[in-house]
């Protein structure tokens, strides 16, 4: 019997208790016709209860569509329509606000713990909504273990496209079927470097793809321990990180800023010494901030980069991370990479292209809503996602920036990325976007979309005098806006398109 746990901050259970249940709300799926291959879409925030869910949709062979809790009624609505979801669980005091996107399908409710609802500020009165909906723990205590385990299917997952509508990335096979738990447990092992004992903990959002493969990953590697935060707290984070001695964690660029803007005497208060890994995914890692993490952690860091349709790439350690600067390192478990031009024509080591990658170990996908962009996206039996880079002469990938965001001024490709990375040195800067915006003389301008410092006040001035020196002229904002709160989910990835579109939706053009 493993002595691993599974924990949130309201409780923690015995991984092998947590499999127990896990197999009784398999059988629970199965008997109300949610079981091998039928769509389930589930929203949730970060607890024990998610875990459980997502490990009993892999026993039972049920096809998990993962959704932001964040969306709007009409994107829920959406992707549960294409994906064919017509039962939804759902976190209680999440239903109210996407009723009607709930309407004709069915429901299986999960009441938030005292915790959770601490940290979203959830009444009682919400956290109990709808007691006439089945309750999760009670569909688990009332129905038998599946009695066959089914081989786990990948989760299906939505990513933006240039359409503007989600599109539905579905895991496919050329061969025969495999059991997705073997990919996951190759991650865990491979990329991971999991083994019996180790404590994995993270307080990113588990609906994005890489928390929740990861999360999933630790959760099938023998005799790990997984611990999730409700949502991101820097100084609740380190905390944990003592009191549990956790040894592997997910976090993110934007979180390690955040704690590195935590007072000195905060941050020496807490020891992290168990920490043996510590992985990012999801967006640039600036260098300053990495060798800032890596002075105070030591060399735990290694940075991965991937796409939601290809599946991790690539992996970069700490000491290689110093030695190449920028670099988001090499590819994984047999991928291949190849940066090509917009004709297909491989460029020369040094030269930027777009990225096109494969990963067999994740398998193919295709989209659910738009073949003719899968179509168009592969070249060479590899995928483009829309990123550009280079590859230098060991196989070491730099990533400039996302092919969409590049901004386009009087004929200069800017990169936004770039501009982000600096002003995020700013000390009086908590969060900040950059992006185009239409020009009629330079073709787009440049603007950053700032949220300043708990406490802290600046003008456009104190933006431009602090970017003097660290960036060229024709990289600097020509527009500065202050916001009080970027639009942003609890993972703090911004919804960079809802702040770029009031600029562009009388211009007569996109682009």
């Amino acid at each position: 019997m493993s002595e691993a746990i599974v924990a949130d901050y309201d409780q923690a259970i015995l991984r092998d208790a947590l499999e127990a249940r896990a197999a009784k709300g398999a059988g629970a799926l199965a008997a109300m016709g949610a079981g091998v291959d039928v769509p389930v879409a589930i929203i949730m925030r970060n607890d024990v209860a998610q875990l459980e869910v997502m490990r009993a949709a892999a026993l039972a062979g049920t096809v998990l569509v993962a959704l932001n809790w964040h969306g709007e009624v009409d994107e829920v609505a959406a992707i549960c329509d294409d994906s064919g979801a017509q039962h939804v669980i759902i976190h209680r005091d999440l239903i109210a606000g996407l009723r009607p996107a709930l309407k004709g399908r069915s429901v299986i409710a999960v009441s938030p713990g005292p915790e959770l609802c601490a940290a979203y500020a959830i009444s009682s009165a919400a956290a109990a909504s709808d007691p006439d909906l089945p309750e999760w723990e009670n569909l688990v205590q009332s129905h038998q273990a599946i009695e066959h385990r089914e081989m786990m299917r990948p989760l299906m997952r939505y990513t933006s496209g240039s359409t503007g509508h989600p599109k539905g990335v579905r895991r496919t096979s050329t061969g025969e079927r495999r059991d997705f738990e073997d990919v996951l447990k190759r991650v865990g092992t491979e990329m991971l470097q999991l083994k019996t004992g180790s404590r994995f903990f993270t307080a990113a959002p588990i609906y994005h793809s890489a928390p929740s493969t990861l999360t999933s990953a630790a959760l099938v590697t023998h005799g790990v321990s997984v611990i999730v935060a409700p949502k991101f707290d820097p100084e609740g984070f380190l905390a944990t990180i003592q009191d549990q001695k956790i040894t592997h964690i997910y976090l993110v660029p934007t979180m390690m800023s955040r704690l590195l803007k935590l007072p000195e005497e905060v941050r020496s208060r807490y020891d992290l010494s168990s920490v043996e890994f510590c992985v990012s995914t999801g967006s640039p890692w600036p260098h300053d901030l990495k060798v800032a993490m890596i002075n105070w952690w030591g060399p735990v860091f290694w940075e991965s980069y991937g796409a939601t349709e290809i599946g991790f790439m690539t992996m970069v350690s700490s000491e290689e991370a110093l030695a190449r600067p920028g670099t988001a390192g090499r590819m994984q478990m047999g991928g291949t990479v190849l940066i090509l031009d917009e004709q297909g024509n491989a460029m020369p080591t040094g030269e930027v292209g777009e990225i096109h990658a494969r990963m067999d170990a994740f398998g193919g996908f295709d989209y659910s809503n738009d073949p003719d962009s899968r179509k168009a996206a592969e070249k060479q039996g590899h995928v483009s996602v829309g990123d550009l880079g280079w590859l230098d002469e060991d196989g070491f990938l730099f990533i400039t920036d996302r092919k969409k965001d590049m901004i386009i001024s009087g004929g200069a490709n800017i990169f936004p990325a770039e501009i982000e990375a600096v002003l995020m040195r700013a000390p009086f800067i908590r969060d900040v976007a950059v992006f185009g915006a239409p020009h009629p003389e330079f073709g787009e301008q440049i603007v950053a979309a700032v949220e300043l410092s708990e406490g802290a006040s600046a003008q456009v001035k104190d933006v431009m005098d602090f970017l003097d020196g660290k960036l060229a002229r024709f990289k600097q904002p020509r527009v500065v806006d202050f916001h009080g709160t970027l639009p942003r989910e609890d993972s703090g990835k911004i919804f960079k398109q809802r702040l770029r579109e009031p600029y562009w939706e009388n211009a007569g053009r996109k682009i």
